[in-house]
């Protein structure tokens, strides 16, 4: 067991040695950029509430959906833009009573 863990050590030591960082940072820093990208595909600042998400979120759609020109992709990327950023909202423990 003690000779698992030390070459477990040793290969994240390698790791951030010829990568430049940890294995777990590159997951961390692509979540990071797909918080930013669907922010910046709703247009909503950071600190949005889940009013001002769930409104940009209609405004996006009802100029994307196909039935306005736009195509099914533009309106699944906003789903999925407004989903995450539902997730990253802290919950409100009066709502859920």
């Amino acid at each position: 067991m003690g000779q698992l863990l030390t070459l477990v050590l040793v290969a994240l030591i390698a790791w951030r040695l010829v990568m430049g960082h940890w294995p777990w940072q590159a997951q961390i820093a692509a979540h990071k950029r797909k918080l930013v990208a669907a922010r910046r595909l709703l247009g909503v600042a950071p600190a949005a509430t889940r009013e001002q998400v769930l409104s940009a979120h209609r405004r996006r759609i009802s100029t994307v959906h196909p039935d306005r020109g736009g195509s099914t992709t533009q309106v699944h990327e906003t789903n999925e833009a407004r989903d995450l950023l539902l997730a990253h909202l802290p919950h409100d423990r009066k709502e859920e009573a």
